[in-house]
């Protein structure tokens, strides 16, 4: 069985700290951009897309900083795999650096990375970027 591998994306966005926490942070932000619907029971964010369920536990957030999810398939497999939004201001450009890390097996790098890549041209859509 091969093992997921650590994939990181960085991307660049044109909008405030305040505006794109709400857009990560909540279950309402996080259906505008990321899935079709999203739901929270304590620290269950349960994603929804076209006939798909997918539950993550929200494992760590530091606000202003980033929010960390672990899949609860890949913490019932007893894996240390995450997926994480981290960003920051660049204090020069006044730019929004995101970075997302995520895990996958290796057959699947690239669809995990389109997958990002059309999630984060939404983003900037819902943010008129």
């Amino acid at each position: 069985m091969s093992e997921k591998q650590k994939i990181e994306l960085e991307y660049l966005l044109k909008t405030s700290v305040k505006v794109f926490e709400n857009l990560v942070i909540t279950p309402s932000g996080l259906a505008e951009w990321f899935a079709d619907d999203v739901n929270i029971k304590e620290d269950i964010f349960n994603f929804h897309w076209d006939g798909s369920d997918e539950a993550a536990r929200l494992i760590q957030k530091k606000a202003g900083s980033f929010i960390r999810w672990q899949w609860i398939a890949d913490e019932e497999e007893g894996l240390d795999t995450y997926f994480e939004i981290a960003f920051s201001v660049d204090q020069l450009t006044n730019t929004m650096v995101l970075k997302i890390t995520d895990f996958a097996l290796p057959e699947d790098n690239e669809e995990v990375s389109m997958f990002w890549g059309a999630a984060i041209q939404e983003l900037k859509r819902v943010l008129g970027a």
